[in-house]
Parts: structure tokens; sequence; C-alpha cells
């Protein structure tokens, strides 16, 4: 979303000066941001999951790396697991620690109540970001994130308006249980059930590139019928794309498999404009300025219109990309 990309850049900007990259490190280390007093600071603990896991993800954690700093009156510590328990583990020892924020990226939508329960009785203010869980919504402040059952909805629309002769699909799905792997295969699952398509394969490959070519060239080897790659992010469509290119089989605009992704990197979408994909949907990762808007808002006493804030989001179709949306929309 053009908007919202330019605005948390711009907000970030402006916070930091410069935007620099930290992915960290993917064990569910900690780290505290660095430089500046810590007289007056806000203490922010933030759990997110692998900076590595995919480019999307990397995007995320370099935004809030760059505005949850001491020069922006933050003492922020960060971890990352792509595992439920380790992220409650952290949020307990954030607790721990009397953070005054916590800001959570679920690695599954379950298993927070209790965390969440003991974060409020200790007067510890949550804010989740870029996920969803299944908790009451009086255990938090406020949630931002992507509305991933309409990106998943939005995905299999276009895919049934493409009027196939068949439907054979390998299903590569992202880690499961989480929001986004949930919102993106619930849809293609209702579908293909309502209109009797055919999932070849259906198996998660973890956001993955090489563990999703390992899938589509095991179902190569094994001489299955396909013509269509829906998979739930960028990086395993590109895994799926290089065991095809593999076995030179042709995929993209008016060839023999149909390459759908998610997240709208950069260079996916330069795949897409090339024509060697046809659809990726879009995941804004751009959300530490709301995050930030939030927190001046807590922080006055002020009551937050919103407790839930959906950033709008769009597909991109190989046949009708622009070289201006890859640049406002490319991550």
């Amino acid at each position: 979303m053009k908007m919202n990309k330019v605005l948390a850049m711009a907000t970030s900007m402006l916070l930091c000066g410069a935007v620099f990259a930290g992915c960290g490190t993917s064990d569910g280390s900690s780290s505290s941001s660095s430089g500046g007093s810590s007289k007056s600071l806000i203490k922010v603990g933030i759990i997110n999951n692998d900076p590595n896991e995919s480019g999307y993800r990397t995007a995320n954690v370099n935004d809030l790396k760059a505005t949850f700093t001491k020069d922006n009156g933050y003492d922020a510590s960060f971890s990352y697991s792509l595992k439920n328990e380790e992220q409650i583990n952290y949020a307990q020892k954030y607790i721990q620690d009397s953070v005054d924020y916590l800001l959570i990226s679920a690695a599954d939508t379950a298993g927070w109540d209790t965390v969440l329960k003991d974060a409020k009785d200790a007067g510890v203010r949550v804010i989740l970001f870029d996920r969803t869980i299944d908790a009451d919504p009086s255990l938090y402040e406020a949630s931002i994130v992507s509305d991933m059952d309409k990106e998943g909805e939005q995905a299999v629309d276009w895919l049934k308006s493409q009027n196939l002769t068949s439907y054979d699909i390998i299903h590569l799905q992202g880690v499961m249980g989480s929001a986004a792997q949930k919102g993106r295969s619930g849809a293609l699952t209702k579908t293909a059930s309502d209109l009797n398509w055919n999932i070849v394969v259906e198996q998660t490959a973890e956001w993955n590139a090489e563990k999703a070519q390992q899938i589509v060239q095991s179902a190569i080897d094994a001489n299955k019928k396909f013509n269509v790659i829906y998979a739930e992010n960028d990086d395993m469509a590109k895994g799926a794309v290089a065991a095809l290119d593999k076995a030179n089989i042709s995929h993209g605009v008016g060839k023999d498999v149909v390459v759908m992704g998610f997240d709208c990197n950069k260079w996916a979408l330069e795949e897409l404009k090339a024509g060697n994909w046809n659809y990726d949907g879009q995941c804004n990762p751009f959300q530490s300025s709301y995050i930030v808007d939030i927190i001046g808002k807590l922080e006055k006493g002020e009551t937050l219109s919103e407790k839930t804030i959906i950033m709008n989001e769009k597909g991109f179709d190989a046949t009708t990309i622009t070289d201006e949306d890859v640049q406002n929309y490319g991550i």
C-alpha cells in the first residue's frame, strides 16, 4: 500500500535520521538498541519471527529496529523465534524485566491467553503487530495487522478468474498455525472443495525456498500432473520455480504452470513484470509508525479510537503490473 509504506518510511526517517539494517540473529537471542541515554526511555520488548524467514520478515525487522532506538526514546530488546512456545518464554522474561510495552508478532495464533493475562496483571501493555492471535481483545491494547483471510480470498478469486481448463494445484504452505498460513490456506481449501479443484500436493515448506524446491521436485519426480503453484510466500514460489526450471517446465504468462506468491518483494514483482510469475499478493511489513502512534496516544492517556488497524493490501497480475507498481509496492 503506497501511502502506508511512504508513511512508515517517512516516520522512520524523521525519527531516526537514517534507516539501518538490523536483521539480528535467528537463534532467538535478545539484543538491545544502542546509543543515547537510558533516562526516561520507554522500555519495550519486541517478539518477532526469524528475521531470515523471508524478505518480508527482513523488511519488517529492519523497520522496527530503525524506529525503536534509544535516540528515539526507547530502550528496546528484540527476540526471535518461529516456535510459539519459545516466543511465550521470551514474553514471560520481558514481563519479569518490567518492560512498559510488549510488542508481539505471534508464531501461532493459539496459546497466548495465560501470558497476556500475566502481562495485564503486571501493568505491561501489549500491542500485536503483523499477525493476529486467538485471545480476548481486552488482553491487548491494539492490533496492527494484515487481513490474511482477505489476502487469501483475493488470490483465490484471481485464480478462479483465470478460467483454467483444469485446476491441479501444488499448495506450498507457510509455518502451520500462523495467521498468514491459516488465512492464505483457508481460502484455497474452501474454494478447492466447492469447485472440485485438485490439490495434487499440500505440504508446508515453512516459508523456505529450499524446502519448497524439494517438494516440487518430488512431485515432478513422481510424475504428478499440476498446472498451478500456490505458494504462500515469495521465497517458496522462488524455490518452486527453481524446480520447474531444472525440469524444463515452462511457467508464467501463457505457459504450462501458473505461479502465485505473496509478500511483494521487489524481485518477485520484477518476475511478475517479466511474465515469469502470474500473481503476487501484497503484505505490508512497515508497521512501526502505527505502533509509535499508538504508544504516543497511550502515553498521553488518550483512548484509542480503533482496537484493530487493518492495512489495505492488493494483489498484482503479471499482465497488468507496471514499473510504477514495482517501485511503489516492492519491498
